[in-house]
């Protein structure tokens, strides 16, 4: 009697432990990448270093990256740590943790989207600014190099005050 307890508790503890046939089946999740695609944006919209994201219900997404950091497109792109924005079919918008650097100012990017039908254009919308980029660019993953300081006048102040001094005559001018 005593062997039949020992291997019913063995058999019990045995499927209890082992995975469940619904858990073999599991699909591990899409990435963020895969997301994009499903929802008509190239996945080169985000950079490489995507740590983990959610997908709420109602479009509602959150990504992590691994640290805040720049791609070069047409123009410079800065990602921060987190970004946030809610997904629709061909768009994000209420987009927040991305911006776009033009002269000496980085700007906030608060919508992107892509023609539908798609077309070989994406555009990013920067406050009532509209700029429309070549799609190609963003098809690809770029990897992420260093974040950039963008305070008040972005990373273009330090190349400014680089710039040589201006020459006695033009000092003259500039005192007058």
């Amino acid at each position: 009697m005593e062997n039949s307890h020992l291997g019913i508790t063995l058999l019990s503890l045995f499927l209890f432990f082992s995975p469940s046939k619904s858990t073999l089946s599991q699909d591990p999740p899409p990435k963020v990448f895969e997301i994009l695609q499903k929802f008509g944006l190239p996945s080169g919209l985000l950079p490489n270093t995507v740590k983990s994201y959610s997908l709420s219900d109602d479009g509602s997404l959150t990504v992590y990256l691994e640290k805040e950091c720049h791609v070069e497109f047409d123009c410079l792109v800065n990602y921060e740590k987190k970004i946030t924005g809610k997904l629709g079919y061909g768009s994000i918008t209420n987009l927040k943790g991305i911006q776009v650097q033009k002269f000496f100012l980085w700007l906030d990017v608060d919508e992107i989207k892509v023609d539908l039908p798609p077309s070989d254009s994406i555009y990013f919308q920067v406050g009532w600014i509209n700029k429309k980029l070549d799609a190609d660019q963003f098809k690809t993953v770029h990897s992420c190099r260093a974040g950039v300081s963008h305070g008040s006048l972005g990373g273009l102040w330090k190349q400014f005050l680089e710039l040589p001094a201006p020459d006695d005559d033009v000092q003259m001018l500039l005192t007058e």
